[in-house]
């Protein structure tokens, strides 16, 4: 078969090329011809088009016009080869650097993962390319991705990461709070460990640059970085006490310990520990005060990461457990017994978790925070974790729960055959 005429050099040629296509070999013959002319000119959002007028011809739908009327199994059937013509023309698009039209076909076609290992490694190259403080043109294809992955939700880590690099830990927090906080909880959770792991790093050059400034360490030792509560040993040593010297914005701090509750990878626990350990060195009178559990933000913070960690288990759990009993007293909100939930969850006390989860408010207010981004177990998983479905089911017949009494007893059912059957084979 011969090639068809180059559609830029001889449009008159192409347009005869495909006429004769049709007449000769019928339709399908003319979109393939028409299709690969147009992936040769990488002209995508053309070859979309005529992929999906394919699509219609393929099913036996008109080549244009309303679809209202078409049946169930054909519109699934158009929706698969819709799907499989954004991936067609998606990768490529994003391959080019045209992250925004990329994504836009891409958004609900394609692994999540697999675009943004793609946005990634377009991001690495960029950087590496030239330095967006300078680069107008780097800096702007970086907001590209950062869109995409950030205020498009496709890599809210990788988001955060960017900004960080490119604008700061300032700008970093504001958009955390602004596109991040809003997704679930597992979604939130590598964006917010982002964030813990940065600020970790920063107060732990600032505190080494200051050490090695007073000669209490060396000055080569500043990397690579020790862990921060070494340095602020050495810190209280060299001081002779407490000092009231600062490494780090006092409101990025406390944001960040806020943040980082999602977490629940050890590297970002720890880094957060870190950052509660350093807060809690820092002089009153610069703190601004938490909210109920963690008034008094560092030394709350240090024992909620910590226990997960193994560090004060016993102390952290009896100063939430407190925090939640004064809290039920004064009516002083949910966070005090939601954070008490969630570290005996995390520490695998399940019982005790189900326990606590059953003593709060149930008086028909709204879904915490917690338990509305999904960061907070159901009474039904802590129930199956702990073998607590006896206790679930009487809390749910004295408050009158019908609706959890019911899923309660259905997914004990369900979770008691699956390991039946496990057992038999």
């Amino acid at each position: 078969m011969s090639m068809p005429p180059d559609p830029d050099a001889d449009p008159r040629a192409f347009f005869a090329a495909l006429e004769s296509a049709a007449a000769d070999r019928g339709t399908d013959a003319m979109f393939a011809t028409l299709a690969a002319a147009l992936g040769e000119r990488r002209r995508w959002h053309a070859l979309f088009d005529v992929r999906l007028v394919q699509a219609r011809m393929a099913l036996g739908l008109p080549a244009t016009g309303d679809l209202a009327e078409v049946p169930p199994d054909v519109r699934d059937r158009l929706d698969e080869m819709s799907l499989a013509a954004c991936r067609e023309v998606g990768w490529p698009l994003l391959d080019e650097g045209e992250v925004g039209a990329g994504w836009m076909y891409l958004r609900a076609a394609a692994d999540p993962a697999e675009v943004a290992t793609k946005l990634a490694a377009r991001a690495d190259a960029l950087m590496a390319s030239a330095d967006p403080t300078t680069d107008e043109e780097v800096a702007n294809r970086l907001q590209e991705i950062v869109h995409v992955a950030l205020w498009e939700s496709a890599d809210p880590a990788l988001g955060i990461g960017i900004v960080i690099r490119t604008q700061g830990t300032c700008s970093a927090i504001t958009a955390y709070e602004q596109a991040v906080s809003r997704l679930p909880a597992r979604r939130q959770a590598a964006a917010a460990g982002a964030l813990a792991g940065h600020l970790r790093g920063e107060v732990a050059r600032s505190l080494a640059h200051d050490l090695a400034g007073r000669g209490i360490r060396p000055a080569d030792a500043a990397e690579p970085e020790p862990a921060l509560p070494v340095l602020l040993e050495l810190l209280a040593r060299g001081a002779g006490g407490d000092d009231g010297a600062i490494h780090v914005d006092v409101s990025h701090l406390q944001s960040v310990l806020r943040i980082a509750r999602v977490c629940t990878e050890p590297a970002a626990i720890h880094a957060a520990w870190e950052l509660a350990s350093y807060a809690c060195r820092l002089p009153q009178e610069l703190v601004y005060p938490g909210e109920p559990p963690f008034e008094e933000v560092g030394e709350s913070s240090r024992l909620f990461y910590g226990a997960q960690l193994g560090h004060d288990v016993d102390r952290a759990i009896g100063h939430f457990r407190r925090q939640a009993a004064r809290a039920r007293i004064e009516e002083a909100g949910t966070l005090p017994a939601d954070t008490l939930v969630l570290l005996l969850s995390r520490l695998g006390r399940h019982r005790e978790a189900l326990a606590a989860a059953l003593e709060r408010p149930v008086d028909g207010r709204m879904p915490s925070a917690m338990q509305s981004s999904g960061m907070l177990p159901s009474l039904v998983d802590l129930a199956a974790a702990g073998d607590g479905w006896d206790d679930l089911l009487a809390a749910c017949r004295e408050r009158g729960d019908e609706i959890t009494f019911a899923a309660a007893i259905a997914d004990r059912d369900r979770r008691r055959r699956t390991e039946s059957r496990h057992q038999s084979r």
